[in-house]
């Protein structure tokens, strides 16, 4: 059987901006570049236009040889995971585009491959060529394009190292690099999140259970206090280019905080909530341990288990949040992002990037309005760069 692999990538400068995607059929065995495909798609999002280079990637692959054996290779690790069917595709606009991609080649004949974004250089340039057609009032021309000169160096020089397939259910980045021994500064800029856990709300002194699944409490005038304390610091750093949010009122006061000193725009994303703690939000620890004692045991035995009364398991938060981190990755390349959030959320974050198992969560001390850092690098690699900093506060 032919080996062919499809390399696609897509894009959208503004997200949901202006956006076009493409892709390259290679012969399996050597590598050379068989069919090339891209588009200008107008208005969309980024993974939106990561599907439409999939499909066109596996259509110019089936009408070279509708039955060869084909590897897709994507830097989307979204696309990747629900491609595989590791990952639900709850999004509509997703859905369609997903089933389209699996009807073009039988079940069993497509595999799927998680590789970072320096190997999918010929893909992305075909993408950014389309978008520049687009621009300017045009589409992509192939006889104008300069992606195959442009990746033939980078995928001979790529060629001695293996791609980093991504496992059934792991959401943690490759650990072939050796990023904290000096290796980092030749993959340019990382993406860098700063991690801000919210200020203080009446629950939080008390450590009661606050999750998304409870009410919705403000900050307290302490967490004011904090938020107006690490704004400060942030403001005097300069560092920061972008901010997120958890749509939860005490992230979203905090973000406003910070946004407000530092001139920026607030970006919400749902996938950054806290827990849903079920039946135990509001509750303290000793008091969710008296009335559902046998819930709480299982719950920290497994992160596969919900809290009672349809919480959510840390499994899920941790799927939840490592599709978020995939999409702000792709959204603020080399910058740095204030991702303010909830103590579950930032310690998954970390847990991923170290490749710790779940029960490191346990483990974490997060102070309210503490800072995190963890910075992403070129070759899926991540590194730990702070842990619950609370300096801004003293």
């Amino acid at each position: 059987m032919r080996q062919l692999i499809v390399e696609a990538d897509g894009g959208s400068r503004g997200n949901p901006g202006p956006a076009g995607y493409g892709a390259v059929v290679l012969d399996g065995p050597t590598g050379e570049p068989l069919a090339e495909a891209a588009e200008y798609i107008g208005v969309a999002t980024n993974n939106v236009a990561e599907y439409k280079g999939l499909i066109a990637g596996l259509k110019a692959a089936k009408a070279l040889d509708p039955a060869a054996d084909v590897r897709v290779r994507m830097d989307s690790r979204l696309v990747v995971e629900q491609m595989s069917g590791r990952w639900q595709i709850k999004h509509p606009d997703m859905k369609p585009l997903a089933a389209e991609a699996a009807r073009i080649f039988p079940a069993g004949q497509v595999t799927f491959e998680w590789i970072p974004r320096e190997r999918n250089k010929h893909a992305d340039r075909l993408a950014n060529e389309a978008m520049d057609a687009g621009r300017d009032g045009g589409q992509w021309d192939a006889s104008a394009s300069t992606a195959a000169l442009d990746a033939s160096a980078a995928r001979a020089a790529a060629s001695s190292a293996p791609a980093s397939a991504v496992s059934s259910g792991s959401a943690a980045p490759s650990s072939s690099a050796s990023v904290g021994w000096g290796s980092s500064a030749d993959l340019g800029a990382p993406v860098t999140f700063v991690l801000l856990r919210h200020g203080e709300t009446a629950l939080t002194p008390e450590k009661r259970f606050s999750g998304s699944g409870g009410g919705d409490p403000e900050l307290s005038a302490a967490g004011r206090r904090q938020a107006e304390a690490v704004a400060a610091s942030l403001a005097a750093r300069g560092t920061i280019q972008e901010i997120v949010s958890s749509p939860l009122r005490r992230c979203r006061e905090t973000a406003g905080a910070v946004a407000s000193l530092l001139g920026l725009e607030v970006t919400v994303e749902e996938g950054l909530r806290e827990t849903d703690f079920g039946a135990w939000e509001g509750l303290t620890f000793a008091e969710a341990r008296e009335r559902y004692a046998d819930d709480l045991s299982a719950w920290l035995a497994s992160p596969d288990v919900a809290p009672t009364g349809g919480g959510e398991s840390f499994t899920a938060v941790g799927r939840r949040v490592a599709a978020v981190r995939d999409r702000l990755l792709e959204r603020y390349r080399g910058r740095t992002v204030l991702v303010v959030t909830h103590v579950t959320p930032v310690k998954t974050l970390v847990r991923l990037a170290l490749g710790a198992p779940p029960e490191s969560l346990f483990r974490m001390e997060l102070s309210a309005a503490s800072l995190s850092a963890v910075a992403y690098y070129a070759d899926g690699n991540a590194s730990v760069r702070l842990l619950n900093d609370t300096s801004h506060l003293r």
